[in-house]
């Protein structure tokens, strides 16, 4: 097929096929006689040309018959392909031919455009062969296409370019020409192009035949132009038996799509973007040793599926597929198939390279944002970084109405970044809920100064999420009455990395303040939250130690508002112990001897179990205990007593956070006492309202109850509360229980701490702890 364009003064009007000195001639009686209508111009692309037109009406000469017959034509097709295939079988003498060809001159060629249309060519053409094999004439509309523009400025460029090759390779495939011989050739014509757009030229003038031919038989039918120009290229009596040559389309097509595989792969390494991977990078320099032979071998392909279609079209139905030619074809197609495989592998590995790349870019992206010297207007930019929202994506979930918004309901406004992985406990999620909900609720105008997202940060090994851990984060996020991300993938990986290194995120939940201007007001508020609540905000390092300084060490600190019942007592006056640990025998003696004391002294005494701050089964069966037995008030709710010891603990990070954590002041001793004593045996916190008179171990409190024999002559003179004391201490001096902190290797542990017994700087040690705790009583002390 030969269209005729207008190319200007530097082509020839009339397109011929190529010529190339390294293709032997045919002999002389088997040679058309051909008369060239017209000189062209010099071009050292163009210069031996040959009209197909005139091809095609040819005069032959004396010794060639008017036309061969099919059976001598396929012989003459088989033979020159077959000796192609054998006597090129030095792969290296064979690229160093193609690689003398290549000589660019520079010239960028978008080629997107072009294959996108390609694509869609051949994708309908290939499509058709099953549905005329069905019976089916349903003709597929062809999309539109965004660039139309595109396509027509860039087919004006190089329809003449796509035009010579598609008649290069009717003609040669015609004649039975060498393969090898006619890949040259085009390689020679597109000497100055790059390689991807080599191949995505000969994959055009490829596509512009094979769609030619489909698309006349898909439309003869019904079509009389279609129809008459069908029965020149023997169309009609070819359908009439597609169903024996549907394994040679079917090898055909096989053979097209991975063609297809082939070039986007080419195309997709030119299109790598420079500023994030080198020509040297060991992947892509890899693959571009590899694209010349890519290339070669997916043109040698297209003359071969040319060379096919041709001798269907000029031969008809009859002509069958020998097993040289299914060999070819398959060889083919597998050889292309490895090629591919390995430039797969090899982009995917260039891609890789540019991920990474562009992590480390956006990690110091986001140092640069964040950098508290820096000003900026609001927090949009701040809050599109941690959360991305392309492709106008809705990318927050609003707990109070289960919609999906955009980050601008956040513009101007405090924002607290709730911080965790899917493993949140119900517990604190629990009393996180509380807060926040109390704080919407009592607290007037409240909600207009802060608001809470959930940033989860979950480890995924590929895309999407496996089912249970889909499942999990949507449970996780449905329980929330505050915005959260929509989507896990919505956090990158850079985001991640920002997240751990620099706001040391490790298991835990972390609330990070930023405030209207995307500021970092704190790092990490989650301690004021605990403490505080909302009555900590803006939850600034000003604003904790503000708070701090209007604290003393009393009952009421330790209890907040987490059991209003103790609170009552406290206003009433009344003698309070808190007591915990797991030993059953220790706690009946410990209740037994207090009732005893207070009723001896005549003093109002109330206690209540806390349990302790590790065994969390093994503190629920103390406290069914205790309620059981009746010997005191106890939390019977697992999340008041974790919100309790979290408190403690959330005390002692703020403290360790200011710098504070070795102050001698009471509250400081307080705090790491409790929490030590809490990790071993029993302890108690005696106090008179909300003064507190004795933070003991158990070493210590239960002797001073049990020897008030001792020291209740004192009461007269000193007092209760005086004799208590003097006595306890007395005994704690000769005690000195052992001190311990536990501090998780998932969270920022201070470098040092000082004993609150001793003063002295605790020896560090390493720990590996796994607490059986369900199995810790003995299923004797349950008995009734």
């Amino acid at each position: 097929m030969a269209h005729l364009t207008n190319p200007g003064p530097f082509h020839p009007s009339i397109p011929r096929p190529l010529h190339n000195p390294a293709s032997a001639p045919a002999p002389a009686a088997a040679q058309p006689q051909v008369h060239d209508h017209g000189a062209a111009p010099a071009n050292h692309n163009h210069d031996h040309l040959t009209s197909t037109t005139q091809l095609r009406t040819a005069t032959p000469g004396a010794s060639q018959p008017l036309m061969k017959s099919p059976s001598a034509t396929h012989a003459l097709i088989r033979g020159d392909r077959t000796a192609g295939m054998l006597t090129m079988s030095d792969d290296h003498v064979m690229m160093n031919q193609i690689l003398a060809t290549h000589s660019p001159d520079g010239r960028d060629v978008d080629v997107r455009p072009l294959l996108y249309l390609v694509e869609d060519i051949l994708n309908r053409a290939t499509e058709h062969v099953d549905f005329i094999i069905k019976g089916t004439q349903a003709q597929i509309e062809m999309e539109e296409k965004a660039q139309q523009a595109n396509y027509i400025a860039m087919l004006e460029a190089l329809t003449f370019t796509i035009d010579r090759i598609a008649c290069e390779l009717s003609y040669k495939a015609l004649r039975g020409s060498d393969p090898h011989a006619t890949t040259t050739a085009i390689f020679s014509f597109l000497s100055s192009y790059a390689w991807d757009a080599k191949l995505v030229l000969s994959l055009s003038a490829f596509a512009l035949n094979y769609g030619e031919f489909w698309l006349l038989a898909q439309i003869y039918s019904t079509n009389q132009l279609a129809k008459s120009m069908a029965i020149l290229k023997q169309l009609p009596s070819l359908l009439e038996h597609t169903a024996p040559l549907k394994p040679r389309f079917n090898a055909l097509n096989t053979l097209i799509r991975t063609m297809m595989d082939v070039t986007r792969c080419v195309v997709e390494f030119k299109d790598l973007p420079s500023m994030y991977i080198s020509p040297d990078a060991p992947a892509l320099a890899s693959a571009m040793t590899l694209i010349p032979t890519a290339v070669y071998w997916t043109i040698r392909s297209m003359v071969a599926c040319a060379t096919q279609i041709s001798s269907l079209t000029s031969m008809g139905h009859e002509y069958g597929v020998s097993a040289t030619e299914s060999w070819e074809l398959s060889t083919l197609a597998h050889k292309l198939q490895n090629i591919h495989e390995h430039l797969r592998k090899q982009l995917n590995l260039c891609y890789q390279h540019i991920e990474e790349k562009k992590d480390v870019d956006t990690f110091h992206m986001l140092l640069k944002l964040f950098d508290p010297n820096v000003a900026h207007i609001d927090n949009m930019k701040h809050l599109k970084a941690l959360i991305y929202a392309g492709d106008d994506k809705l990318p927050l979930l609003d707990g109070a109405t289960r919609r999906k918004v955009g980050l601008e309901v956040l513009r101007r406004r405090n924002v607290l970044l709730l911080i965790s992985s899917l493993e949140f406990s119900g517990d604190e999620l629990a009393i996180l809920e509380q807060i926040y909900s109390d704080t919407r609720m009592h607290e007037a105008g409240m909600q207009s100064h802060y608001e809470v997202v959930w940033i989860p940060v979950v480890e995924r090994s590929g895309v999407p999420l496996s089912e249970e851990t889909q499942t999990r984060f949507e449970a996780l996020r449905s329980s929330m009455p505050w915005y959260s991300v929509e989507d896990p993938f919505l956090i990158e990986k850079p985001v991640m990395r920002f997240i751990k290194e620099v706001w040391h995120f490790r298991t835990k939940p972390i609330l990070v303040v930023l405030d209207p201007r995307g500021k970092v007001l704190s790092q990490n508020a989650i301690h004021m939250m605990w403490i505080w609540g909302s009555a900590a905000f803006p939850f600034t390092s000003y604003e904790e130690e503000k708070l701090w300084s209007k604290e003393t060490w009393q009952l009421n600190l330790l209890i907040d508002g987490i059991d209003p019942l103790i609170l009552d007592w406290i206003k009433d006056g009344k003698y309070i112990f808190l007591y915990g640990g797991d030993d059953m025998e220790w706690i009946s003696k410990f209740v037994a001897s207090a009732r005893t004391v207070a009723s001896t002294f005549g003093i109002p005494l109330e206690m209540v179990y806390v349990g302790k701050n590790n065994k969390r089964e093994q503190v629920k069966k103390v406290a069914a205990i205790i309620k059981e037995r009746k010997l005191s008030h106890c939390w019977e709710d697992p999340a008041m007593v974790w919100f309790f010891w979290t408190r403690l603990e959330s005390m002692m990070f703020s403290k360790i956070q200011l710098g504070r954590a070795d102050d001698l002041d009471p509250i400081v001793q307080g705090i790491k006492k409790l929490l030590s004593y809490g990790r071993e045996g029993g302890w108690a916190v005696l106090s008179e309202g909300s003064n507190i008179l004795v933070n003991g171990h158990s070493t210590t409190v239960l002797p001073t109850l049990v020897d008030y024999v001792q020291w209740r002559g004192n009461v007269a003179e000193k007092g209760f509360n005086l004799s208590f004391i003097e006595y306890h201490d007395k005994l704690h001096n000769v005690a000195h229980p052992c001190c311990r902190f536990e501090f998780l290797a998932t969270t920022k542990a201070p470098e040092s701490i000082r004993c609150p017994e001793c003063h002295r700087v605790m020896e560090k040690h390493t720990a590996f702890v796994c607490c059986h705790d369900e199995q810790a009583i003995p299923d004797s002390l349950f008995a009734s």
